[in-house]
């Protein structure tokens, strides 16, 4: 535990470095900066070639609603795993342990990945999504820990420049990882992976005196009685699902039921945590008001994340199957279409950063509302484009350019900036106090309803196909009427933030 004194210079955002900057933020905003970017890097590059592995004959060979299931319920996986990772953080490791734990796991995951047998690439897949639920919500907490406060002015754009971080390495993956997995071996472009996770980790253990002294504080250590009751629970939970896996494999219902009791966590555990504070009588009034303020954003979240995280998957098989993947002459590789969106993400998101400050200072700044309600109407409008070449290769076959996808990942990089950075800083804003790290994983589970709903849709008991244009065109209506709903609402939600813009 940090001292008193020690404690007071972490809250007052004070350097451990002597007072150098990083842009004007923080000096440890750097090292989170590339530790973010080099385990961003081997995430992207691992998802670029996920639903292209799936489908391809020299892969599993999978139909694509097979393929779209699997990546829905996986990227749903690495975001529900976050909150365990926040809550394990606060209870036992501290932020920064429990980085480096999770670091070492996610590099075991894509090793595993590596090796050419299908029980080594799915058990691969659960290591990722472990060590990514390890260290995700931690590092954005650290972030958190470098300000003096929420109302410190430099917040938002301390996050902005993390964001370009997380996309610089998102960016970098699919042009190298994408690159060698899909022209060379599979196997080998996941190796790449496990070499990016190892530089960010070595990157963070070089970097970590420039953090704040926050980030090691495990701020509700658990008692020795708690430890043994969570070891027993975790044992229980464990032999409950080794007997359900082995049932359906006896039974011979493994391929068709083996995804839809994860996808009905992915369902259920958000509205139980959220539920769960909810209920909190700890909480004060105050607080209890931010997080049913916050419950609109976390809504808003999910839908928007159901739609945009399909890039992945319903995009990403489109480009592969429907497109020329070829531009003025140039042949390029289908996960090359993963490099669009951090692309556009680190050109728009000074300009958009830029924005939000010159009209803060003329007090003209949208609300967290109007900016959620923004992002939805994007991303339903990025469909309604799709649907344009969706339509017509439907109807005429052949290939279609690939500037059509260019303009969807661009209308829907718009609205990521709307929703993303503002909605890492506004959970950091009103979280309670006593939920620190567990409210940024609170955060990312709006990621793991939304794909856990694309998840049950494509799952064989729905089997609904997200590839076709009816299903686009609904998603892309839903979107639209959503977006419009919340800025209906804005003025009642602003009420029930308590002072947070």
């Amino acid at each position: 535990m940090a001292s008193s004194l020690t404690k007071d210079a972490a809250q007052q955002g004070t350097p451990a470095d002597g007072g150098k900057t990083f842009f004007g933020h923080p000096r440890g905003l750097a090292t989170l900066f590339m530790t973010e970017m080099w385990e961003r890097f081997s995430f992207y590059g691992m998802k670029a070639l996920l639903p292209l592995y799936l489908i391809a004959p020299g892969g599993m060979h999978m139909q694509a609603t097979t393929a779209t299931a699997i990546y829905s319920v996986y990227i749903a996986m690495v975001y529900l795993l976050a909150m365990p990772g926040g809550w394990v953080a606060d209870r036992y490791w501290g932020p920064r342990k429990t980085v480096v734990i999770g670091s070492g796991v996610v590099i075991a995951g894509h090793i595993t990945l590596a090796l050419p047998t299908s029980a080594s690439f799915f058990a691969g897949l659960i290591l990722v999504a472990i060590g990514s639920g390890l260290l995700k919500a931690n590092i954005s907490t650290m972030v958190g820990h470098l300000y003096d406060g929420p109302e410190d002015p430099r917040r938002d754009g301390g996050f902005t420049l993390f964001y370009i971080g997380i996309n610089l390495g998102a960016f970098l993956a699919p042009l190298s990882i994408g690159t060698v997995g899909e022209s060379v071996n599979w196997h080998l472009g996941f190796t790449l992976a496990a070499v990016g996770m190892a530089l960010g980790l070595i990157q963070f253990l070089l970097g970590t005196r420039g953090l704040s002294p926050e980030s090691s504080v495990v701020a509700q250590p658990a008692t020795p009685e708690e430890r043994a009751s969570m070891l027993r629970k975790g044992l229980l939970w464990l032999a409950a699902t080794a007997v359900l896996y082995t049932a359906l494999a006896l039974t011979g219902n493994f391929a068709d039921w083996a995804l839809m009791p994860i996808t009905i966590a992915g369902l259920v555990i958000p509205v139980a945590v959220l539920a769960r504070m909810k209920r909190d009588k700890e909480l004060t009034d105050l607080e209890q008001s931010k997080l049913s303020g916050y419950i609109w954003f976390f809504v808003v979240a999910a839908v928007f994340w159901m739609i945009y995280d399909q890039n992945g998957s319903t995009l990403s098989i489109f480009g592969e199957k429907s497109t020329t993947n070829n531009l003025l002459g140039f042949g390029f590789p289908t996960s090359w279409y993963q490099s669009l969106n951090p692309i556009f993400i680190m050109a728009l998101a000074p300009l958009v950063a830029s924005a939000w400050l010159w009209l803060n200072k003329r007090g003209k700044e949208p609300s967290t509302a109007v900016k959620f309600a923004s992002s939805l109407g994007l991303i339903g409008i990025s469909f309604a484009v799709f649907l344009i070449p969706l339509i017509d290769t439907a109807a005429n076959g052949g290939k279609v350019s690939p500037m059509w996808l260019v303009a969807v990942y661009f209308i829907q990089t718009v609205g990521e900036l709307c929703l993303s950075p503002v909605g890492l800083s506004v959970t950091t804003k009103m979280a309670p106090a006593k939920y620190g790290s567990q409210m940024m994983g609170v955060w990312f589970l709006a990621v793991t309803a939304g794909d856990s709903v694309a998840g049950l849709l494509t799952s064989p008991q729905l089997n609904v196909d997200l590839n076709t244009s009816a299903s686009v065109a609904v998603e892309a209506v839903l979107a639209v009427v959503g977006g419009i709903g919340i800025w209906t609402s804005r003025k009642r939600v602003k009420e029930m933030m308590g002072g947070v813009n």
